[in-house]
């Protein structure tokens, strides 16, 4: 069994579509050569700002593989998400990131079926577990989105017992006193709300997955190094400079957080660009 603890900045990578919203391959090697000389290193493919729900299961796969290749060029640590479609497609997945050697699995929960309560949960996890028996697997908590809302600390609990190769959760909730009990018990909790990174760090948080990174990668990593640096003044000010920028972008065209923010992406990268969102999706805004 492969071991991991990722620490820093993860960005959410966007799917590239061309004119016609067919995936656009041809851009990964330059988007991770793009990510890592603005100093991110690593990479979550196919997640919700990469509208993994909105592609086939073989562009999921080629996705995967060549952001691995680019991944490994580059020394870029890679995260792939496998959720968010029927169950034996998120099997064929697991397998296929197992066969490939990702560095480690993200998955939704069921967003049909969805479990009620906790142990519901744990064996879903527990049976996509079995189809990647040597990633370590990270669950994606995203409530706004897929309506699961249960108790991650008793989750978390349950789920180390049953599955070895299980390692902690993609964070994407307002919910900063259940966030503070699990960063309290020791568990690998990774950050996905944007707004709050300044805070979450001094809660003990040491790895965060943004969308923003994309687009102001700069800002991201000025708030990382004023937290190292005990800067508190000039940490926070970032900080609330950033979510501004956010409720800017926000305010523009249809207020949905990808499409938002993918039309930012390729308003500020004159030489990048990562096309349009391909619909029909409709995207909340995130906190």
């Amino acid at each position: 069994m492969a071991k991991f603890h990722f620490k820093g900045l993860m960005c959410p990578t966007f799917t590239a579509f061309d004119k016609d919203k067919q995936v656009d391959y041809a851009v990964i090697d330059k988007y991770c050569c793009y990510l890592k000389t603005k100093g991110v290193n690593g990479v979550l493919v196919n997640g919700t700002t990469g509208e993994g729900t909105c592609l086939r299961l073989d562009e999921r796969k080629r996705l995967a593989e060549e952001w691995l290749v680019a991944c490994r060029k580059y020394g870029v640590t890679m995260m792939i998400q496998i959720g968010g479609c029927d169950v034996l497609s998120v099997f064929e997945l697991a397998q296929h990131a197992e066969k490939i050697g990702v560095d480690c699995v993200l998955t939704l929960p069921d967003l049909f079926f969805k479990p009620k309560i906790e142990e519901d949960l744990v064996k879903y996890i527990k049976s996509i577990a079995q189809h990647c028996p040597t990633r370590p697997l990270y669950y994606y908590h995203i409530p706004s989105m897929s309506g699961v809302d249960l108790n991650m600390p008793r989750f978390y609990d349950l789920i180390e017992k049953e599955v070895p190769t299980f390692h902690g959760l993609k964070y994407t909730n307002g919910n900063m006193e259940l966030g503070i009990q699990l960063i309290k018990e020791g568990r690998n909790i990774m950050l996905g709300a944007d707004t709050i990174l300044w805070g979450a760090l001094h809660l003990g948080f040491d790895a965060a997955i943004l969308t923003t990174l994309n687009i102001c990668p700069d800002t991201i990593r000025e708030i990382y190094e004023h937290y190292l640096n005990n800067n508190q003044k000039e940490g926070l000010q970032v900080q609330r400079k950033l979510n501004q920028y956010i409720i800017d972008i926000l305010s523009k065209d249809t207020g949905e957080w990808v499409e938002n923010m993918k039309n930012e992406f390729n308003r500020v990268n004159a030489s990048l660009k990562v096309g349009p969102v391909r619909k029909p999706t409709i995207m909340c805004r995130r906190l």
